[in-house]
């Protein structure tokens, strides 16, 4: 059995906080409905100190602001897109449209068509996600999205450059220096100068989640991506500076990030504690890694790598590390992940910013039952059939005797005028009636 040796916050308190953010989340979702554009900018002013002439940057702003870039920056985003983007377009390819003849005269078929307008959600407050632009906008481009539309809020008072100009050379079609939940509602619900999509995407804060909760149905998402997750698998052979290391970086995200140890060393699980103590110490962002790892920090003691792959696949996380002798051993068990990080030369930080995997991934155990963000999100796999006259008679004998068991005689009717015109049958109601042929 697990032995958990630090435990989390209780769920209680979870759900209260959650409870605070559902009620104001709803409050500005209905501001922007009722208001449009007039709350959009009253809210914005309200809760970014940001308000200006357009919310949306012209071609001639960004490009001043790309161009504010330093080469070896811009060298940077465009090496970071080019993974990005290498595999999407590998993810891409590996759906195709197919067409089958399943009876004689009977085709189906699907195909993969893309959305048609996406709004990207790229986060900024405490700390600028540059890397969130390429994961959300270019992917969607890579999908064949035909508008793709961004969001992201001011900081310090102006639009964060380097944001802007991951966001321009993602290929995102229209820029906005707007942020927090008022963007996700304006981008959703369309106000007189955000035409509403037909999809969201990206990461966020608690709030930004629940907007995207509240509002899925009205308009398509790609996951509940809410507070960041990590957990980090460690046997013997694993350092402890980096377990430690790897725990911290991504506890500094946000004072409610998961960070947990599934460990088969009691040696590794005792440890921990004052590793995390004596990097706190010296972490520039140890105010909030120090309250997330306090509230949200669990260590768990299990027996064997077999009881740690089951308890892997329990919490179903965001990102998991393998730090052990054989990572590939969990490759081959695990199904409950955001993504998986195999060995100790790998982490969170290369998936969040550059190796090209997506980081938009699924948290609070939404891993059971969907992966995270890639090309296919944004394409929408639709079925079609076609049939020859005679395949429609053999169809539609079956069809109208199953209508028939499920009582459905308008349902049967569509099967029997077929088999009335294409088979020369006296079945139906109309049949029955005389009804006429033509």
């Amino acid at each position: 059995m697990p032995r958990y040796l630090k435990k989390a916050i209780a769920a209680a308190e979870i759900e209260a906080v959650d409870a605070k953010v559902r009620q104001t989340v709803e409050t500005i979702i209905a501001e922007v409905r009722k208001g449009g554009d007039a709350a959009v900018r009253q809210l914005s002013a309200k809760l970014d100190q940001w308000s200006p002439e357009n919310f949306k940057l012209s071609r001639g702003e960004v490009d001043g602001i790309v161009a504010s870039l330093s080469r070896e920056t811009l060298d940077d985003i465009q090496f970071a897109q080019a993974q990005i983007r290498r595999f999407a377009e590998c993810q891409k390819a590996a759906l195709r449209d197919i067409e089958v003849e399943t009876l004689p005269g009977v085709r189906l078929g699907h195909r993969n068509i893309p959305v048609g307008n996406v709004g990207c959600y790229v986060p900024g407050g405490r700390y600028p996600m540059v890397a969130s632009a390429h994961m959300s906008i270019l992917t969607a481009k890579v999908a064949g999205v035909g508008r793709v539309i961004a969001c992201t809020p001011p900081i310090g008072g102006k639009p964060y450059a380097e944001t802007i100009a991951a966001m321009a050379l993602a290929g995102a079609d229209e820029i906005y220096v707007l942020g927090g939940v008022q963007a996700i509602a304006a981008m959703a619900l369309g106000t007189e100068t955000i035409p509403a999509v037909d999809m969201l995407v990206g990461p966020g804060n608690a709030y930004v989640a629940e907007a995207k909760r509240q509002l899925f149905g009205l308009v398509g998402i790609d996951l509940l991506a809410g507070p960041t997750e990590i957990l980090v698998v460690a046997d013997d052979s694993a350092d402890l500076e980096m377990v430690a290391t790897d725990l911290l970086g991504q506890s500094e995200h946000g004072p409610t990030s998961p960070a947990v140890l599934v460990t088969t060393s009691e040696k590794m699980a005792e440890a921990l504690p004052a590793e995390m103590e004596r990097q706190l110490a010296i972490l520039p962002t140890a105010d909030v890694a120090r309250l997330a790892w306090r509230d949200y920090g669990q260590i768990i003691l299990v027996s064997n790598l077999a009881e740690a792959a089951e308890e892997v696949d329990k919490l179903a996380f965001e990102h998991v590390e393998i730090l052990t002798s054989e990572p590939r051993y969990f490759l081959d068990r695990l199904r409950n992940y955001g993504a998986l990080f195999l060995g100790p030369e790998t982490n969170v930080a290369y998936g969040d910013k550059v190796i090209g995997t997506n980081h938009i991934l699924p948290t609070r155990r939404a891993a059971r039952y969907t992966g995270g963000l890639w090309v296919g999100k944004f394409m929408k796999t639709v079925t079609y059939q076609e049939c020859t006259p005679e395949a429609s008679v053999v169809i539609g004998d079956y069809c109208s005797r199953l209508c028939a068991i499920e009582h459905f005689w308008g349902h049967k009717e569509q099967a029997d005028i077929r088999l009335r015109r294409y088979g020369g049958r006296k079945v139906g109601l109309r049949a029955a009636s005389g009804g006429s042929k033509s």
